[in-house]
């Protein structure tokens, strides 16, 4: 279980946030935080997994206390959240270590699949000890090497379908759909993609009509 710290001056959307988390199979919130000094101070007594944490607070910005956090050796992933649209702010998050970026309001999906990605990347890393560089690479979508996706997939829901088939070991375009909560239209994109890229391997199942294509992660 992956315990969740949220920050957010706002009483309400606090709550809201606290109770999307609680949605999510393999999280739990376990505290809300409403000013920067609370959040630093709530994270060190609480040691959680994950910080939701918002950009504007009312003594000091979200990216200061990612900031802090960081130059006290605290690793705690931490996923921005904020209503500003600005680039500057997203690449302050994302060099200051933020392991990702919300823009509110947002729906539950949204969250639910951030957290996912979330935690879809601790496990891979918490397994790299035991695994190859080709797992590591296909379980990250190979995002490190600077991959550009094709317009309309996006790096999280990749790492996503790449994961789901990591622990199915094997699926066809409508299973990866149902196991990731997307359309298989876009999950049979996500999967083509990747066997482009080498990440997957293609099986062909043949019974009666066209052949069912499968999809298992490449061997190393």
């Amino acid at each position: 279980m992956r315990e969740v710290l949220v920050v957010d001056d706002d009483f309400m959307v606090a709550d809201i946030h606290r109770r999307f988390v609680e949605r999510v199979d393999g999280f739990r919130a376990v505290g809300v935080a409403r000013t920067g000094n609370e959040a630093l101070s709530v994270a060190t007594k609480l040691a959680p997994d994950l910080i939701l944490l918002d950009v504007y607070l009312p003594d000091m910005t979200g990216l200061e206390v990612l900031h802090r956090l960081r130059a006290a050796g605290n690793s705690v992933g931490v996923i921005m959240i904020t209503a500003a649209r600005e680039l500057d702010t997203v690449r302050a998050a994302l060099d200051g270590g933020a392991a990702d970026y919300l823009i509110k309001p947002f729906e539950f999906a949204q969250l639910r699949a951030k957290l996912e990605a979330f935690s879809a990347r601790a496990d891979a890393l918490e397994s790299a000890r035991g695994a190859d560089q080709s797992l590591i690479d296909s379980l990250f979508g190979r995002a490190s090497g600077g991959e550009v996706l094709p317009k309309g997939l996006g790096i999280e829901t990749g790492r996503l379908v790449l994961d789901a088939v990591h622990k199915a070991g094997e699926v066809s375009a409508a299973e990866c759909a149902a196991l990731v909560g997307i359309s298989r239209v876009s999950a049979r994109r996500y999967l083509e993609h990747y066997l482009s890229t080498g990440a997957l391997e293609l099986r062909l199942q043949y019974g009666v009509g066209r052949p069912e294509r499968r999809y298992r992660t490449a061997a190393g």
